[in-house]
């Protein structure tokens, strides 16, 4: 007998739902469910590093042309800087007009600064010099045992160079890590096995802990990071979209697994090896993903910078600081320095923030505390974001190359293919 189990969006779906009402009528057991989610994302963090090495080192080595790898990261910074900039002229102009924080008339000196001192103390290390020289690792081993995401890129570039030059030698070399990237691919399919698990118990956790006091007290402000995330990504990624011709609409509907278990998990990290499988098959070149992909991680959070500029006038609204154009222009450059390189880092989203606010002096570090309870809530719309943001961008830059494969993504996107996920039948 044959059981067929729902696709994988489907099963993420009904995770995400159990989970908000288990948050919801069992509030007190609810927050113990977060293990499901954290274990999940370390699962899928345990890949990171080899897949992002081996994906990297083959398309390289494979290449073979050094130039066109230092014209693809040119061509990547620039597209990143563009793009993530629009998305923080975008958010600031929204909050200016709608005001979320204006009326709530916080005095600065009730909020006590220690709930966020780790991160205003972590904030005080975010110079450009500590980010410049973070980029290098202290060993080629180290990157990779860390999972520092542009560490182990300028590891494997370097490496990826190095193997390309070996002539008939790196023939051998290349097949052992092909077969190495697409072992490390199957169990990535055998982790997403518990990815409903993980959005289950994950969204358990944000509605137990927080509750939905918290969306009614800071629902203007959550209404306008969700509604400036859709008209980013409907106006601004889907006229990318037009301009490479492909259909935004049909490549969500095509990474709609990983739409689902971002917004679950609040992560985009837990679905990356399988965007960038997905991004070969759609076809963009092996190298180019590779290095484009993880640095967008890194470079082009456009979701991340949505909140951040939202976040940071809010707080000022809120404590009734008043802030000149020359103010917010000061907050919009430095955020489009700070707002670069923290993937992977816990918190990051705080210690960002609050390095922007310190940096300034004008806007009160201690009214990041006002964020705590919504964050998390906001995080899911963050991470659609950067997710889609992200996998438009490695067409975009593969398209400006001149090696995306058209035929082959119009087949994709039309489902010809069979899709990245769970979803063969299981026989009992």
């Amino acid at each position: 007998m044959k059981i067929r189990f729902p696709k994988l969006y489907l099963q993420v779906f009904i995770g995400i739902v159990l989970g908000i009402l288990v948050g919801f009528f069992f509030p007190h057991f609810a927050p113990k469910l977060k293990p499901l989610g954290d274990n999940f994302i370390r699962l899928i963090r345990m890949l990171l590093a080899p897949v992002i090495f081996a994906t990297v080192t083959v398309g390289i080595a494979r290449m073979g042309d050094i130039k066109a790898v230092g014209r693809i990261g040119v061509k990547a910074l620039v597209y990143f800087e563009f793009v993530s900039g629009f998305a923080l002229v975008i958010g600031l102009v929204v909050v200016n007009i709608v005001r979320p924080g204006a009326g709530m008339n916080i005095n600065p000196a009730t909020i006590d600064p220690s709930t966020v001192a780790v991160y205003t103390a972590a904030a005080q290390h975010r110079s450009a010099l500590d980010f410049i020289l973070n980029i290098i690792p202290s060993s080629a081993v180290g990157s990779l045992v860390e999972g520092n995401i542009l560490q182990i890129i300028l590891v494997s570039v370097l490496f990826g160079i190095a193997l390309s030059r070996l002539g008939g030698k790196k023939d051998r070399v290349i097949e052992v890590l092909d077969g190495v990237l697409q072992a490390l691919f199957g169990m990535v399919r055998i982790v997403m096995y518990v990815a409903p698990l993980a959005a289950f118990g994950s969204m358990a956790f944000i509605v137990g802990e927080y509750g939905f006091g918290t969306l009614r007290q800071f629902g203007s402000l959550m209404a306008c990071v969700y509604l400036t995330s859709l008209v980013f990504i409907v106006c601004v990624l889907g006229s990318i979209a037009w301009l490479c011709r492909f259909s935004l609409w049909r490549f969500v509907r095509y990474i709609k697994d990983e739409v689902l278990i971002a917004f679950g998990t609040c992560s985009t990290e837990a679905v990356m090896p399988q965007m960038m499988e997905k991004l070969e098959r759609l076809g963009c070149e092996q190298s180019l993903v590779g290095m484009v992909l993880p640095a967008g991680y890194s470079f082009n959070a456009d979701g991340s910078s949505i909140y951040l500029t939202m976040a940071a006038i809010f707080i000022a609204q809120a404590t009734n600081t008043h802030l000149t154009l020359r103010d917010q222009l000061v907050v919009l450059a430095v955020l489009l320095l700070t707002s670069k390189g923290s993937a992977g880092v816990a918190g990051s989203g705080f210690v960002t923030l609050a390095a922007t606010l310190a940096s300034m002096d004008k806007i009160p570090v201690a009214g990041v505390v006002l964020l705590l309870g919504a964050d998390s809530f906001l995080n899911q719309a963050r991470a659609v974001t950067n997710l889609i943001g992200n996998g438009v961008a490695t067409i975009a830059i593969a398209r400006w190359e001149g090696t995306f494969d058209s035929a082959k993504a119009d087949a994709e996107l039309a489902g010809a293919a069979t899709p990245v996920g769970v979803q063969e039948p299981v026989e009992e």
